[in-house]
């Protein structure tokens, strides 16, 4: 086919796509649906004028578009991956690794048990192997949930299930296409029952090869990026490049699966891409990146549809038959899944409890479409497949497609209806009345200004306001008539309101530059998980949520072991720099949050609401407070600089709205508003930039702090503290308890604890040290010691402490008279260090 006749069939295809959106939104239809009908339109229309005697008497140049030649590697490697990397670019990554278990259960579960219940019930009615039957099994597993997705986000089903059917839908198709070059392997081999062992020898290397491929091509498409910042066109053009060249490499290469590991890739451009791209150039690639995808599912859809006719020519009775077996065997695979084994991960509390109109939702709503019809067309063009089997495959998936597109798409809004998924649910059926009252009464108040900047004519004025009051009258009886909401449901109400304010403020601040990329993510996946949390749970997983944002999660925990342990100190560096950038946000954030309950919720919700509503942000603010002390005590100059920062990012901000304003009214040219912009930018660059948490420059800092080291020299204070190792401990964590037996010392750098002895409380804080006194005797402790604050500890162990006593007088003084004061007595052989090794260790 040559370009000119590919440049109008493109041309032609475009022009479908763009009635076809219009078209399903008229007809209420799926969009895919839509596709697939035209798609399969032209290509039986294409194929009857071919075949006819109409064919020869056409132009040359009708004919060659008429032929358009679709091969599976138009699916496989140009269109597959745009569509597959542009919905792991998009998904909320951080939210979907907090659902993986539900999500890979279902994913992978789902796909296995499918390939195995069609294969195994398909074998029986026909002449083909296991293999094969298993084969299209693989094919006809993937599926295409878009269209319940769709439905499920108008009709405010809960964010965590439409979450999960994302997520599933994504790893689903991975799944699905790496069983189907596993088992396509042993068809073209001519194996006809494949064991478990040939699976186990090849399945691991498709799924890790795939994985670690993907990770490393992201990473290096990340930091290729990272060097060019301000060229965002040219960050676009190597995120193109990204997906399609990771594809090749592991198909073509490393011989293991591209689906896979062009997911992991957008998975893992997700998670690093916002802290390494600026604001601007991420959004840039995104949207960019949105256009691709729709272009590449419209094409795959169309192109796929066009093949229908073709597939399914040689279309016999029995095969409409068998057609009917895979059907029956694919809800029966998919209602094990929404019936079994979801509600034991509910029940597990690894998924949310789904309900029974939901499950009967998704299982209607599990579509096939370009995929499968890809994968179909791939065996039908390879040559090492037996004709008998190519043929079976083809009619098979395609049929089965066809029914799923035709029965269960075009029915699935009826389904969605006769659920009851389309009604209001009764608190905001109740709720809608009062809104429209407030709303009505809000408008009234401004159409009255309105009128008399206007000066319009009074008798005008009269009769609209006449016919104004009369609804709005009708809106208040409604309202008063309504079913009574009760405060408890009107406190998650408005807390679920006011977090919905919190993710708006948390992206207007993201935007006017006062909050990094890196971070806005997280934040907003703490403000979705305090969304759902209180619409499941109320006032209570209210708490529960926003303690959890405050908290310190495994991998915080897990760089606090390779810290202590190891003493590799970058990964709890980079969090705990995280985590004090994060709660200095969050600080300002609760505080704009009181203006929102005063000026909207208490207008619908009422006074006592408001009043508890006050109460609840107020010991949030406390809380974030206390965790922002914590840090402070810790890390004291750290913390001024972070503010220092933050105030310099504001005022930069302001200076730049000055300057916006100006242009907009007028008073300064286009030439020196974008000079004055730039010179922003140069200031604003470094600010953008955190500083550096270095542990070790703290440890140094807090040995000078002590005024019991201050007799040792610069030499001895550097081996010090490199002996010394810190130790961050949360409110109320317990430091000694009483009978253990001592092996090591504290020293507090920051903070405050608190030790019980014989019911009476002594307070020590910073500089202070405690646990000497029972080394040193030998003795088992007889107070308990807990933290009262978050507390920042220098720990030495009795060997090390014991040659610190010998070198410094000033600290064995201090020792002595702290035994006095307690009435112990020590005698010298306490003070004996052991045999000495090399430097402090």
């Amino acid at each position: 086919m040559d370009i000119i006749a590919l440049v109008g069939a493109l041309a032609i295809l475009f022009i479908v796509i763009g009635i076809c959106e219009p078209l399903s939104e008229r007809l209420r239809l799926p969009f895919t649906v839509i596709l697939a009908l035209g798609g399969a339109v032209i290509g039986a229309g294409a194929l009857y004028v071919l075949q006819s005697d109409l064919g020869e008497a056409l132009n040359p140049m009708i004919r060659r578009l008429l032929e358009l030649p679709i091969r599976s590697n138009v699916f496989l490697y140009l269109l597959l991956p745009t569509l597959l990397f542009q919905v792991a670019l998009m998904v909320n990554a951080r939210r979907m690794l907090d659902d993986w278990v539900p999500i890979l259960v279902m994913a992978v579960g789902a796909v296995v048990l499918s390939t195995a219940v069609i294969g195994y019930a398909l074998q029986p009615f026909t002449t083909l192997s296991l293999a094969a039957c298993l084969l299209i099994g693989a094919i006809v597993s993937t599926t295409d949930p878009s269209a319940v997705v769709s439905i499920f986000r108008n009709i405010a089903a809960p964010q965590r299930l439409t979450r999960i059917v994302e997520g599933e839908s994504l790893l689903n198709d991975a799944a699905a296409i790496a069983l189907f070059g596993f088992f396509l392997t042993f068809v073209q081999l001519g194996v006809p029952d494949p064991t478990l062992q040939e699976a186990l020898v090849t399945f691991p290397w498709l799924l890790f090869g795939a994985i670690g491929l993907g990770w490393v091509m992201a990473r290096v498409a990340t930091a290729l990026m990272a060097v060019m910042p301000t060229f965002p066109r040219a960050q676009v053009s190597i995120s193109v490049a990204l997906p399609y060249l990771t594809y090749v490499v592991a198909e073509q290469v490393l011989q293991t699966s591209g689906v896979i590991a062009v997911v992991v890739a957008g998975l893992s451009l997700n998670l690093l891409g916002p802290g390494r791209l600026t604001p601007a150039g991420w959004n840039y690639l995104r949207e960019v990146w949105e256009v691709l995808a729709y272009w590449a599912g419209a094409l795959i859809f169309i192109l796929a549809a066009l093949l229908i006719p073709r597939l399914m020519g040689d279309l016999r009775p029995s095969d409409i038959y068998l057609i009917g077996v895979i059907v029956l065997a694919a809800f029966a695979a998919r209602a094990v899944m929404l019936w079994g084994m979801l509600p034991l991960l509910a029940r597990l509390r690894l998924s949310p409890t789904v309900g029974p109109t939901y499950r009967a939702a998704i299982l209607w709503g599990g579509l096939r479409g370009a995929v499968t019809l890809a994968l179909a067309l791939a065996v039908t063009e390879s040559a090492l497949v037996p004709p008998a089997i190519k043929r079976e495959v083809g009619i098979l998936a395609t049929g089965f497609t066809l029914f799923t597109l035709l029965v269960q798409g075009a029915t699935l809004r009826l389904v969605i209806a006769r659920l009851g998924l389309n009604k209001l649910p009764r608190l905001d059926q109740a709720l809608s009345h009062q809104v429209i009252a407030v709303a009505l009464q809000n408008v009234r108040e401004e159409i009255a200004e309105t009128v008399r900047d206007y000066q319009l004519p009074k008798d005008v004025i009269r009769s609209e306001a006449k016919r104004y009051a009369k609804r709005l009258d009708e809106a208040v009886e409604i309202a008063e008539a309504a079913e009574e909401i009760p405060d408890r449901d009107r406190l998650t109400l408005g807390l679920v309101a006011l977090a919905g304010r919190e993710r708006d403020l948390i992206i207007e601040n993201f935007r006017q530059q006062l909050f990094s990329m890196r971070l806005v993510d997280r934040m907003l996946s703490d403000v979705d998980r305090l969304i759902e949390f209180t619409r499941g749970g109320g006032r209570n997983d209210y708490r529960t949520a926003a303690r959890k944002a405050l908290g310190y999660g495994n991998w915080y925990r897990l760089a606090v072991w390779l810290h202590s342990r190891l003493r590799w100190s970058a990964p709890l560096e980079r969090m705990t720099a995280e985590r004090f950038e994060i709660l200095l946000n969050q600080r300002l954030i609760l505080r704009e949050l009181h203006g929102f309950i005063d000026s909207k919720i208490r207008r619908i919700h009422g006074r006592r609401v408001a009043d508890l509503l006050h109460e609840l942000l107020r010991r949030r603010e406390e809380e974030t407070d206390s965790a922002i002390e914590g840090l402070r005590l810790q890390y004291p100059g750290y913390a001024e600089e972070m503010e220092r920062r933050f105030i310099r990012r504001t005022s930069l901000r302001l200076e730049e709205r000055e300057y916006e304003t100006l242009f907009d009214d007028g008073l300064i040219s286009r030439e020196l508003y974008n000079t004055l912009r730039s010179r922003l930018s140069a200031r604003r660059a470094p600010l953008d930039a955190r500083p550096r948490l270095d542990f070790a420059l703290q440890r140094d800092a807090f040995v000078r702090a002590f005024p019991v080291f201050d007799g040792m020299g610069p030499r001895e204070k550097r081996q010090l503290a490199r002996a010394l190792r810190i130790t961050h401990v949360d409110p109320g964590t317990i430091l000694i308890r009483k009978g253990e037996v001592a092996r090591q010392v504290y020293f507090i750098a920051s903070g405050a604890v608190e030790m019980e002895r014989k019911g009476q409380k002594l307070r020590l804080g910073s500089g202070e040290f405690f646990g000497h006194i029972g080394m040193l005797t030998g003795q088992p402790r007889r107070a308990m010691i807990s933290a009262i604050t978050h507390c920042t500890l220098l720990t030495l162990d009795e060997a090390r402490f014991k040659r610190l006593l010998a070198r410094n007088s000033v600290l064995r003084e201090a020792v002595e008279a702290s035994a006095a004061s307690r009435g112990v007595e020590l005698d010298a052989d306490a003070f004996t260090p052991p045999p000495r090794r090399l430097g402090w260790g």
